[in-house]
This record gives C-alpha cells, sequence and structure tokens, in this order.
C-alpha cells in the first residue's frame, strides 16, 4: 500500500505542478461564465442603430417606437434620393415602407453598406407585422383593447414532492445537461491523459525500471488514482471559482437585463436552450427552491469517482498495449471510447424524457449510467428517479468498476513488459481466460 501511495503522490504532484494545469483550472470557469454573459451582453449591446425611415404608405408612420439600440427617424424625402447619401445624415440605414394595400402588403427594402443583424432584422418585421395587424384589426371593427383583455397567459407551477417544492423544468434541463455533458468530458480528457501516461513509461522504458520496485497492479492504480485526484482538486476549484464569480454576477448584470435578454432571444426563435440557459440565471440565487443541490452534488461526486475508475482502468489497459507507434492506440482505444460517445447521445434524450425508456437503461448500464444518470437527477430524487433506480445504478457501476479493473489488471500486467510486436485483441483474450 505504501508503494501505491508513492505512486499515487508522484502522479499527483507532477501534473499539478504543471503550468497547463494551473491556465486551464483559472481559465475554465471564466469562459463558463463567458458563455453565459455573452449572448446576454450581446443582446444588450449599446450599439445604436440610427434608421431613417420613408413611409410612402402612411401607415407606420410614428408607430415605430425605438427598442433594442434601435432608432426609427421617420423622414419626408424620396427613398431613391436618401438611399445614396442617408450615412450623410448620420443614418445607419434607410428603411423604405412603400405604398400598400394593407390586406396585401408588399415587399419591405432595408438599405445599408453591409448585411444587417438577425436581431435587428427581427425586431424590425415584428414591428412593422404588429402594425400591420393593428391596422387589419381596426379595419375589421374589432376593439384592440377588448382583444388585448380577451387574451391571456397561463402559468403552470410544478409542485414536487410531499413538501410541494417549487420545480423548473427549464432549470432541471440546463443542470442535468451541464453535469452529464461535463461529466463525458471528464471521462475522455482524464481517461485519455491516463493513456498517454502509460503509454509514454512504457515507449521510454520507464516502465521497466519501476517495475522491477513495484507490481504490475500497483503502478496501474497509482496512476489510475494519482490522476483521478488531480481531477477532483481541479474540479473543485472550478467549483469554489464559480460560487465566487456568481457572487459578483450582479455586478456585471441585473435581472431586468436577463428578462429584455430572454424576451429578445424568443423573438429570434431561440429555442429551448437558450430560454432555460435564462431561468437559470434569474433563479441562481434561490435555486435550493427548485433543485435538491445536496443530491446533485454527492451524485456528481459518486459517477465522476465511479465513471472515471471505470474507464481510466480500461484506458491503462489500452496504454500498455502500444509499442513504438502511437497509431496503434487509435484502433485500439475505440471499442472503450465508442460507449463514452454512445452515452452523450443517450443523455440528449434523457433530458427531455427523464423517464424513457432509453434514460432507465442508460442510467442503469455502468458503461453509459455516469452520464445518464446525472442528466436524470436534477429532475427530482425520489421523485423522477426512484431510489431503487439510483440505488441500483450506483452498485452496478461499483461493480463495473471492479470487473474493469480486474480485466485491466490482467491486460496491463502483461501488456507493459512487452515490445516489440503488435498486439491483436485475439491475443488478449488469451491473457484475460489464463489463469495465472
Amino acid at each position: 500500500m505504501n508503494k501505491i501511495w508513492i505512486i499515487i503522490k508522484r502522479e499527483y504532484l507532477t501534473r499539478v505542478r504543471k503550468k497547463s494545469f494551473v491556465i486551464t483550472t483559472i481559465l475554465v470557469p471564466f469562459l463558463f461564465l463567458g458563455m453565459i454573459l455573452l449572448p446576454v451582453l450581446m443582446m444588450q449591446s449599446d450599439d445604436n442603430e440610427k434608421v431613417a425611415v420613408v413611409d410612402d404608405s402612411k401607415f407606420f408612420t410614428g408607430k415605430m417606437a425605438d427598442d433594442g439600440g434601435v432608432h426609427y427617424k421617420f423622414v419626408n424625402a424620396k427613398i431613391d434620393t436618401l438611399k445614396n447619401n442617408y450615412a450623410d445624415f448620420g443614418y445607419t440605414g434607410v428603411l423604405h415602407i412603400p405604398a400598400m394595400d394593407i390586406n396585401r402588403p408588399g415587399n419591405f427594402n432595408y438599405y445599408s453598406k453591409g448585411q444587417m443583424n438577425v436581431m435587428m432584422k427581427s425586431n424590425m418585421e415584428r414591428k412593422l407585422k404588429n402594425v400591420i395587424e393593428d391596422l387589419r384589426m381596426e379595419e375589421a371593427g374589432i376593439d384592440k383593447a377588448k382583444l388585448e383583455n380577451i387574451r391571456t397567459q397561463v402559468d403552470i407551477v410544478n409542485l414536487t414532492g410531499k413538501d410541494e417544492k417549487k420545480g423548473s423544468a427549464g432549470l432541471a434541463l440546463a443542470v442535468g445537461y451541464g453535469s452529464g455533458f461535463l461529466i463525458y468530458m471528464i471521462l475522455l480528457i482524464f481517461g485519455m491523459g491516463v493513456m498517454r501516461g502509460v503509454m509514454e513509461e512504457k515507449t521510454n522504458r520507464v516502465a521497466e525500471v519501476m517495475i522491477s520496485s513495484v507490481k504490475p497492479f500497483q503502478l496501474m492504480m497509482g496512476k489510475i488514482v494519482g490522476i483521478a485526484g488531480v481531477g477532483l482538486t481541479q474540479f473543485l476549484i472550478w467549483i469554489v471559482l464559480i460560487v465566487g464569480l456568481n457572487l459578483l454576477l450582479p455586478l456585471f448584470i441585473d435581472p431586468a437585463s436577463l428578462q429584455s435578454a430572454s424576451a429578445q432571444g424568443g423573438a429570434m426563435g431561440g429555442g429551448q436552450s437558450s430560454a432555460a440557459m435564462v431561468e437559470m440565471m434569474e433563479k441562481i440565487n434561490f435555486v435550493k427552491d427548485n433543485v435538491s443541490w445536496s443530491m446533485v452534488i454527492f451524485c456528481f461526486l459518486f459517477y465522476f469517482l465511479g465513471g472515471y475508475l471505470f474507464y481510466a482502468a480500461l484506458f491503462a489497459a489500452v496504454g500498455s498495449l502500444v509499442n513504438e507507434d502511437p497509431n496503434d492506440a487509435q484502433s485500439l482505444v475505440f471499442p472503450v471510447t465508442l460507449p463514452v460517445i454512445i452515452s452523450i447521445f443517450m443523455m440528449f434524450a434523457a433530458v427531455r424524457k427523464p423517464n424513457g425508456l432509453i434514460a432507465i437503461w442508460g442510467s442503469m448500464i455502468p458503461f453509459t449510467s455516469p452520464v445518464v444518470m446525472m442528466a436524470r437527477i436534477p429532475y427530482g430524487v425520489p421523485g423522477t428517479v426512484p431510489y431503487w433506480q439510483l440505488i441500483l445504478s450506483m452498485l452496478l457501476l461499483i461493480g463495473g468498476i471492479v470487473g474493469t479493473t480486474w480485466v485491466a489488471a490482467k491486460i496491463y500486467r502483461t501488456g507493459i513488459l512487452l515490445y516489440g510486436k503488435k498486439i491483436t485483441l485475439k491475443e488478449v483474450g488469451k491473457w484475460l481466460v489464463r489463469k495465472n
């Protein structure tokens, strides 16, 4: 055990002291925050667009209010003249509204030096559409005020469990997707790190020296656990930095801006993912009422460590099979990475339908459970995920870790000292059934 600890310490300290570790650890939380803030800040940009409007129809004059940094100025001028020299008057573009039949509107033209941005186009089209609809209602004798009073919005409040906590489908989707995707990245990045470490020691003949002092199994476990410690350290630092940045978030953006960004995103057809992100940001200071964070964090740590140990042993075994030609790893690593890739596709189904058959089976099978189960847990335990499913998933993953470690140890102790020969999967199979 003392020898394993020495190897763990060496693997941990060697990687933690690297500049790449420090840079990545500090940079990722800021990138995460930037991914959230950048779309909102872009929507709330202070860039002002001053648009000249030539309304030959006279239907729209004074009915297009400034919005989203776009200022509309109705001018009495000939479009043929203004479209050539609008920049001289300080305008960024010219909107031409031709004379029209309100029931059969024609094309609207916008003249500018460059391509108009998508948000501005959507904003402008929405305003024109609203004016046309109002004019049609007036022509049809429909009282707009009465119509607005008739229209209503319905808001379903999801109360979960016996204590009737307020739920949030958008928040659960965002947390589930984020957790599952993060574990997916961890499995690939740190698993490949284990494989490359074993490959380097084998090709540099360092393993021969180390095997003279420790058993192959001790060397493999020391490397796996040491790199796991690096990943856990990095993850905990990320949590601290993200929470700290979250506390500073009100200095950069306020809830009113988020609401405005959400409305603009909806007008653009931003979709479910952007709405979920905005909702998560709006509720970030009282998410304890929406998600059981103690359960999410506990399960994340379990599936992070469990998934890593499950796959790291297999990646270590693959690394021990590679000889002088590193290209051999490409064909050998495919059977190991394929289940990880499949799990991310199963996760997409799980976040949308957490009680579907794909989600349930994917959260039970050890090859996919670290990613898929984490996509389901934010929807509620024991509500959406019964305790028996969670416990069974954890037990199967623990059993899978024991199984993959046994398989990897059988392969590793032979492969790490085998040089100058291209190893086939058939030969590896013989090592597994061999008794010694």
